[in-house]
């Protein structure tokens, strides 16, 4: 199967993700610098969350970019993928009415996690397809960066159930981790 149809079936469901948090913003009731900073838990949790669609959207480009067909197993993963990366509109929104309250942040933080394991799981179904000695297999590595985010998010859960503004720290920290590219796909020269 050609994998240009999963390619656009991932766009559109960022592009509607992001679109459904961006009509969740509100419009400060006045004009003054007092209204915006009422509404900074909003902005900065789309922020976030933007940051971390964004961070989605590249490397799913970028795990895709080697890769000539699908499967069936693919198409699967991929959709697992996509199942949970459409819930982060709505732990969005329950965050930012909350943000340092323990069961919105530890849910927001699932929803990581299992996107984490998801990308995770979905490597490894092309890789199952591409083989281990693909330039899709050079170019992944051992994978550490996300082993390491999937730690994180776990503690990050844990420390929200405490305090949800430390687990907040914590999704910043992954996302930082992250929106340092990888260059190894890029490097590799694909055609």
């Amino acid at each position: 199967m050609n994998k240009n149809r999963l390619e656009a079936f991932s766009d559109g469901v960022v592009a509607i993700a992001i679109t459904i948090m961006v009509l969740n913003l509100k419009i400060p009731r006045g004009t003054g610098w007092g209204e915006i900073s009422a509404i900074a838990p909003l902005l900065l949790s789309y922020l976030l969350s933007f940051i971390y669609v964004g961070i989605y959207w590249v490397n799913h480009h970028h795990l895709m970019q080697p890769v000539h067909s699908v499967n069936g197993l693919i198409l699967w993963a991929n959709l697992h993928l996509l199942f949970w990366l459409s819930l982060i509109p709505f732990v969005t929104a329950w965050v930012s009415v909350a943000p340092s309250a323990s069961p919105p942040v530890a849910v927001y933080g699932v929803v990581l996690l299992m996107s984490s394991f998801a990308f995770l799981l979905l490597g490894k179904a092309l890789l199952a397809k591409e083989g281990e000695n693909s330039r899709l297999a050079l170019a992944l590595g051992n994978g550490r960066k996300n082993q390491i985010s999937i730690f994180l998010y776990i503690l990050a859960i844990l420390l929200s159930l405490w305090n949800g503004i430390a687990g907040l720290c914590v999704y910043v920290a992954v996302a930082v981790l992250w929106f340092v590219p990888d260059r190894r796909i890029e490097n590799l020269g694909w055609d």
